[in-house]
């Protein structure tokens, strides 16, 4: 285990009063690499682990319950460097850990619309900080401006090195502009925030695809390393008779041409096959285009869709309607003109390993559905042509097992096209990763790193009365007003009073409850009064293989405890147990993971 590094957290010093001009410390700040702190982060406070990019979700949150919208943005922009793209269309998985959707606890925190919020509601004269580095002379090219692309770039600016994003399409940001429609990401806002990371010096170079404008050779000796982030960009086939007719268009192809200002007429009746969020998109802009009837065909249930629910409600408020259990079967159409669809229908049933379930096709249960255009939306693969000796792992191109190096010399790769289709967040992050080895290789060192700050807190000042908030739920705009222009932006975001109320729903994961046993008098008051099962009384506790602490091994009688202790995955922060504790020997630390210049 590595042991703990101690600094004053400065920020915290003030006058001691005297007049004498000196100062006295308020609070010492623990910067920890041990790993048992490093395993409390990550079972303590699910949100920041459920999320690619290491959002101090706690940390911002708990700004927006203060007002400071400015420093929540910061917070976020820290980690995920888009945080009011990402408010509007990330993907969520740390709504999926929060321990608010337990099931005795209700519904997770709307972390989404928050980080949102915080962008939304940040100061009109709100500056952006960088901490920057000085210039290194060492020049980097990124394949690619999409999410891992920009991610990547802005690490890189901000450790001094020289930085230059090529893109095939007329503007930065990918699947951003291109496959996201404007209803759900206004372009505004999103060209805002790439503006923010090229202003960094970042070199922008559009219409430009490798391997055909430019070799990946000639990009090797231009630069001391180069990135690639292409992401997918080739849609997958759906592999039946019909596909090639006239009418029949990917999902991909749908939104690019859109996005593009070239939409493709889509007819009165449209159908659209897939479940994920490009679908979704698919679907409600096909509304927005004049179609009358829009049928989204799905292979399993609802209940199995990537989407999340909100995504669901609003398609269908929209007038989208789901079909479930069917599987194409083929494409029905004339003179080279799509005219419908045959679909079977399908059965869920158990994989051969019992760890799932997969959709199997009916016999002999045939129907067909009238289209005058019909979307695939089953997803993209990575397109990979501009380097011929690059090693591929099927499609998607293959990288060492520790990092991000591929068969190529001084060639990275970072997101989609080395993953496959993930989402926002986890691209995002990818490129910031990518980054972050490359600058290692020009410094001969890691120049930043994860670290647990722990800081001394007060009792917290959660309220019992928060648990009880309901989700606070997001305006929208009227149908009518989604339909006048496809750039009308549906969802209109929080207003003050709303984010302080849903921000106050945040448990706080990140305050951390001990009882110091050598004070303990074992009374049991805590235990009394806790609203949860969240005390507990032990024999032992698991310490896991690398140290880390694991599960406590309670015990009902009073001869085998060795300590009351407080299971932090359980505690809601009420703060209970220390306003009744006799002994004052409850403690509370805040504890953050957070990035930090690695000294040399």
């Amino acid at each position: 285990m590595k042991p703990m590094k101690r600094e004053l957290y400065r920020s915290q010093l003030k006058s001691n009063g005297s007049g004498d001009g000196m100062l006295r410390i308020v609070k010492e700040v623990l910067f920890s690499e041990d790993s048992r702190d490093f395993g409390y982060m990550a079972d303590n406070v699910p949100c920041q682990k459920a999320c690619p990019a290491v959002t101090n979700i706690p940390g911002y949150i708990r700004c927006i319950s203060e007002g400071r919208f400015g420093r929540s943005y910061e917070l976020n922009r820290i980690y995920n460097i888009l945080p009011a793209t990402l408010g509007r269309i990330c993907s969520r998985p740390c709504e999926a850990a929060c321990r608010h959707g337990e099931s005795d606890l209700g519904e997770p925190v709307n972390i989404c619309y928050l980080k949102r919020s915080a962008a939304d509601l940040k100061p009109a004269m709100h500056r952006i900080k960088e901490d920057l580095y000085a210039p290194s002379g060492k020049s980097v090219g990124i394949i690619g401006a999409g999410p891992a692309g920009i991610g990547a770039a802005h690490d890189l600016a901000v450790y001094g090195h020289n930085v230059t994003l090529y893109e095939s399409m007329p503007e930065p940001g990918g699947m951003l502009r291109y496959g996201i429609p404007a209803f759900r990401l206004p372009r505004d806002i999103l060209s805002l925030e790439i503006e923010n990371v090229l202003r960094l010096g970042v070199e922008l170079e559009t219409g430009i695809r490798v391997g055909h404008d430019i070799l990946l050779k000639d990009l090797l000796k231009r630069h001391d390393a180069v990135i690639t982030t292409v992401g997918c960009m080739e849609p997958n086939r759906i592999g039946v008779e019909g596909e090639d007719l006239d009418g029949v268009i990917s999902g991909l192809d749908f939104m690019v041409r859109t996005n593009l200002g070239s939409a493709p007429s889509v007819g009165k009746q449209v159908v659209v096959i897939g479940d994920g969020f490009t679908a979704m998109d698919c679907a409600r802009m096909s509304l927005r285009l004049g179609a009358e009837k829009v049928r989204i065909n799905i292979l399993a249930t609802e209940e199995f869709m990537p989407v999340d629910d909100h995504e669901v409600h609003e398609v269908k408020l929209e007038g989208g309607r789901i079909y479930s259990l069917v599987s194409t079967n083929r494409i029905l159409g004339s003179s080279g003109r799509v005219e419908g669809i045959e679909f079977l229908r399908t059965r869920l049933e158990d994989t051969a390993d019992g760890k799932g379930r997969i959709a199997v096709p009916i016999a002999d249960s045939e129907f067909v559905m009238d289209a005058d255009t019909i979307i695939c939306a089953i997803g993209q693969q990575p397109k990979v042509d501009f380097a011929d000796s690059l090693a591929l792992d099927g499609k998607r191109i293959q990288v060492a097992p520790d990092g991000f190096r591929t068969s190529v010399d001084r060639l990275y790769a970072a997101g989609d096209c080395v993953t496959g289709a993930t989402n926002v967040i986890s691209a995002l992050a990818a490129g910031r990763r990518a980054a972050g080895e490359v600058d290692t290789l020009f410094a001969g060192r890691r120049r930043k790193v994860l670290s647990v700050r722990i800081e001394p807190a007060e009792q917290t000042d959660r309220e019992r009365e928060f648990d009880f908030i309901k989700p606070v739920l997001m305006p929208t705009l009227p149908l009518e007003e989604r339909f006048a222009s496809a750039e009308n932006e549906v969802e209109k975001g929080y207003g003050e009073s709303e984010a302080n109320k849903e921000s106050l729903r945040c448990y706080l994961c990140s305050l951390k409850y001990e009882i110091d046993v050598s004070r303990c008098i074992y009374c049991s008051m805590c235990i009394d009064v806790a609203p949860r099962d969240c005390i507990k009384m032990i024999s032992d506790v698991e310490v896991r293989e690398d140290g880390t602490y694991g599960e406590y091994d309670e015990t009902g009688n009073w001869n085998e405890v060795v300590a009351i202790a407080i299971d932090n995955k359980r505690c809601i922060r009420c703060g209970q147990c220390y306003d009744v504790c006799p002994m004052n020997c409850i403690h509370i630390t805040k504890t953050e993971l957070v990035e930090v210049d690695r000294e040399e």
